[in-house]
């Protein structure tokens, strides 16, 4: 069997998740100015542009050292790959587990993609309570994000109904 057809559903769910990704960040970039601020909830969230030259949630985004940024781009390259790998390596009857990666490789691509395409990635969404902001961020962020926390519910979870119940080790 084919690598594709084994795999059809989640590369389609990948691609889905790629280009709403791509699209989102699309029309950020046609709508907003740098730093223009919309507000869609008072005192909670609004999209506002700003470009990430750095890695998730802006970490190193302000480092102005070539090397770091060199070193940021190959390591998400190899955790692309590495990713990759293990959902390729991933029996299909570990469905959450396979989404969980999806999702990862998916965020993954839409950032790569920002950085070879435009030299940074554009990151939108601004949640705030006060004067504290969570870290700007977009789509693709919110997949990794949500995909490696499923591949930790999932871990913890299979985890669970291996090892053996409190009454079974009290015998």
């Amino acid at each position: 069997m084919s690598i594709f057809r084994k795999n059809y559903f989640y590369f389609i769910f990948i691609l889905f998740w790629l280009a709403l990704d791509q699209l989102t960040k699309f029309l950020v970039a046609r709508s907003l100015g740098l730093y223009q601020v919309v507000e869609v909830i008072p005192g909670f969230f609004n999209l506002t542009r700003v470009h990430n030259r750095g890695a998730i949630f802006g970490f190193l985004g302000n480092s102005s050292s070539s090397l770091a940024l060199v070193i940021l781009n190959v390591g998400a390259l190899l955790a692309f790959a590495v990713v990759t790998y293990y959902f390729l390596k991933t029996p299909p009857e570990m469905f959450l587990t396979r989404i969980s990666f999806a999702l990862i490789i998916s965020g993954a691509m839409g950032n790569i993609l920002d950085r070879i395409l435009r030299g940074y990635v554009i990151d939108f969404l601004d949640f705030y309570v006060g004067r504290f902001h969570w870290p700007f961020f977009n789509l693709a962020d919110s997949c990794i994000t949500v995909g490696a926390a499923l591949l930790v519910f999932n871990l913890f979870r299979s985890q669970k109904k291996c090892s053996p119940s409190s009454s079974e080790s009290a015998r």
